[in-house]
């Protein structure tokens, strides 16, 4: 439904009156549009023996499973994918370095085909995209057409659906030297179709290969990756969503994920590189694909990632100040080592979550709170089968606030600096607006509060420390004073050396 979206919307689970036991294996696979034609997806398919990896697996017997022989790996251009034979070490849950690209940038408008999406200010497909939103609507010649499952009652064909046409938006305008690195350094650092392709494909390949011991699990691309404030540099985040019903964490997940890691391990170990079981509140499996060189984090049926995906993007694309806004503290933030939940900082979720709430709370918002003004649009409750609807729904808001891009770089830091009391307030971009704490134990002797919109956890809580505290609290106040005397981004945040590691 989105420009790449990868097709998360597509519905994860039928209505029980409808579901049936082989459904997931019945679906095709979700490969975005136009990305990839269908010789490339075939060409590029991974070369993995199969045969009694199930029953292996499951019965802890991995003598069984048969040795893998090194395939050479094409991408669409015919050229072999990067197969290391020296392992990469992990640092926490940022990526290593990124290869240099050469500094290219230039002013592109959003249709620009460099661009990871088409659209801005209107969050409907179009028309070409209307094509592959949903499956058993029109069918795609990347998909095998000997199956189009039957939704009809659970979703309605996208032809019938009466939308308005896509509108052409460009970047804001940047008049001021702030403003200008700014965009300079959105253009640069966003993510591109290309980084996108790469996940899409890992995801496929590994979706079939997990099919073979959970037949009616998919594999979802969430976060970042589609949430539209991803860079070239961001990680892919991956939902296994097993079941319906939810997954206990400390158990039942950490169970199917030793499984999903003795197959990374053994029968996969020439295309995924050491993958480590991380025991954390939500566990994941972190790894990285040898042929894209892309670090993974793979959790199980934390389906409100799924949610909050698609709450993120219709936020980044409603006002086109949001993504470049967004992808600048990111990068401030990283380079600062204030990005890092592993390490006891923040993660880049509560970074884009504390800027949309500073967009929300000016005098004159810049962004509405979605789940207010559409409470049936994005209710935590609403199933899964429906979420990928909600956005279409969504207009472009209109704010009335002028700022520039420089303008409210500053005000975000001085908020953070001088105006948000640390100590009795939560941010909230469910309420538009700073609320008291709770009393609840999830928020007792935390130093950031950060509500996630959904299941209402706080998403900082990695920041345990007061040691680390003080270290963000300082970064926000000496940027602010920094950014706001100068009034150039360089004093900041490197501009040049960020684009050119991206």
């Amino acid at each position: 439904m989105f420009p790449n979206s990868s097709n998360l919307g597509r519905p994860p689970f039928l209505p029980k009156h409808q579901q049936h036991n082989n459904f997931f294996s019945e679906l095709p696979l979700n490969i975005p549009p136009t990305l990839l034609s269908h010789q490339q997806i075939v060409d590029a398919r991974f070369n993995f023996q199969n045969a009694a990896l199930s029953r292996a697996l499951l019965s802890g017997n991995l003598s069984t499973i048969p040795a893998v022989s090194p395939q050479p790996l094409t991408y669409g251009n015919g050229s072999s994918g990067p197969i290391s034979a020296a392992p990469t070490l992990f640092r926490g849950r940022k990526r290593l370095s990124e290869q240099n690209v050469p500094y290219d940038v230039k002013r592109q408008r959003f249709h620009s085909p460099h661009c990871e999406s088409t659209l801005v200010n209107q969050t409907v497909p179009s028309s070409e995209e209307r094509r592959y939103s949903f499956p058993g609507s029109i069918p795609s010649p990347l998909f095998h057409a000997h199956y189009i499952p039957d939704l009809t009652g659970c979703v309605p064909p996208l032809r019938d659906a009466q939308f308005p046409d896509p509108i052409e938006t460009t970047l804001p305008v940047a008049k001021d030297k702030l403003s200008q690195q700014v965009l300079e350094l959105f253009q640069a650092c966003q993510q591109q179709t290309c980084d996108l392709n790469k996940k899409e494909l890992c995801r496929t390949e590994l979706q079939k290969e997990i099919q073979r011991i959970f037949p009616q699990s998919r594999l979802f691309l969430v976060g970042s990756s589609l949430n539209g404030f991803g860079t070239r540099s961001s990680d892919g985040d991956l939902c296994l969503v097993i079941k319906e019903e939810p997954v206990n964490q400390k158990t039942e997940a950490r169970h199917i994920l030793s499984l999903v890691q003795k197959l990374f391990c053994t029968k996969l170990s020439n295309y995924i590189e050491r993958p480590q079981l991380i025991r954390a509140k939500v566990p994941i499996v972190k790894f990285r694909d040898k042929v894209s060189c892309v670090e993974f984090d793979l959790n199980v049926n934390n389906v409100v990632g799924i949610r909050n995906t698609f709450l993120l993007r219709t936020y980044a694309y409603i006002e086109n100040r949001v993504r470049p806004l967004v992808l600048v503290v990111k990068k401030w933030a990283s380079f600062h080592d204030i990005n890092d939940a592993s390490r006891g900082t923040l993660s880049s979720y509560s970074l884009v979550l504390m800027v949309l709430h500073y967009l929300q709370t000016l005098p004159e918002p810049i962004l509405p709170s979605l789940q207010k003004n559409y409470p049936e649009s994005f209710s935590p409750t609403m199933q899964l089968h429906l979420v990928h609807q909600a956005p279409r729904t969504v207009p472009p808001y209109l704010s009335k606030n002028g700022s520039t891009l420089g303008d409210l770089l500053v005000g975000f830091f001085k908020y953070y600096a001088t105006e948000f009391d640390w100590s009795h307030q939560m941010i909230s971009i469910r309420e538009a607006r700073a609320i008291p704490r709770p009393d609840g134990i999830e928020w007792r002797n935390k130093f950031i509060c950060v509500e996630e919109p959904f299941d209402g956890t706080n998403t900082a809580r990695a920041v345990h420390e007061k040691q680390k505290f003080d270290i963000i609290k300082d970064e926000f106040l000496k940027s602010w004073q920094r950014l706001r005397d100068k009034r150039d981004l360089n004093c900041i945040l490197p501009v040049r050396a960020t684009i050119q590691k991206r």
